[in-house]
């Protein structure tokens, strides 16, 4: 079978998650949906994903704590190796920052209710340079917004649902963000797209392995 995601965005085809976490499952499955369709598309699947596998606000927190791993060891590794400068340079570190801050607060929500969080996923980034950089960046900002509005809906504890909103709020600034330095328009819908269920499945079934 041809991947047509990876065809459609390389970068993202050279991208590992290694691991059977449902956490890891969904962050691969939702870069593919973002990737292939538009980042805003990527909701209907993380809540469909959550209701299939039981849900829950810890299994919510852990799939959470899973972008947030995702996100901040991208961050890190593009400081190390794209060679960004500037203000590229600079908004790699400040959102490495926060992304960082994420994993502490969420790790410790979940162990504060109980939980036990999720070990971070083994990752590989396709990043040579700024481009990739931006292009990749962009790719997980804007997707990261739309799974946290899609698994909200989910979410049953008010304590929980103000961690995931304030979290929320910050990504979709780091959209914005990353958007206006690589030339693009900051917030070009109104509203996120969705898609049926048929076209997230195909999005992601190169990406399931068993």
């Amino acid at each position: 079978m041809r991947d047509h995601t990876t065809e459609a965005v390389p970068e993202l085809g050279a991208i590992e998650v290694h691991g059977h976490t449902r956490g890891a499952f969904i962050v691969r499955g939702a870069l593919a949906a973002g990737a292939m369709y538009g980042t805003g598309a990527v909701g209907s699947f993380v809540s469909t994903a959550l209701a299939q596998s039981g849900g829950g606000d810890l299994d919510i927190l852990n799939f959470a704590l899973t972008l947030e791993y995702l996100e901040s060891a991208f961050y890190r590794e593009a400081q190390a190796k794209a060679g960004l400068s500037g203000q590229a340079a600079k908004l790699a570190k400040e959102i490495g920052q926060h992304e960082q801050e994420h994993v502490k607060a969420l790790s410790g929500a979940i162990s504060k209710m109980g939980g036990k969080p999720v070990q971070a996923p083994k990752v590989a980034f396709p990043l040579t340079d700024e481009a990739s950089f931006l292009k990749l960046a962009q790719t997980f900002e804007d997707t990261g917004v739309s799974a946290y509005n899609g698994a909200a809906p989910a979410i049953k504890s008010k304590e929980v649902l103000s961690v995931a909103g304030s979290i929320v709020q910050v990504e979709a600034r780091h959209a914005a963000a990353v958007r206006g330095l690589a030339g693009n328009h900051p917030a070009p819908n109104a509203f996120d797209p969705t898609l049926s269920k048929p076209q997230v499945l195909n999005a992601v079934k190169p990406f399931i392995k068993g």
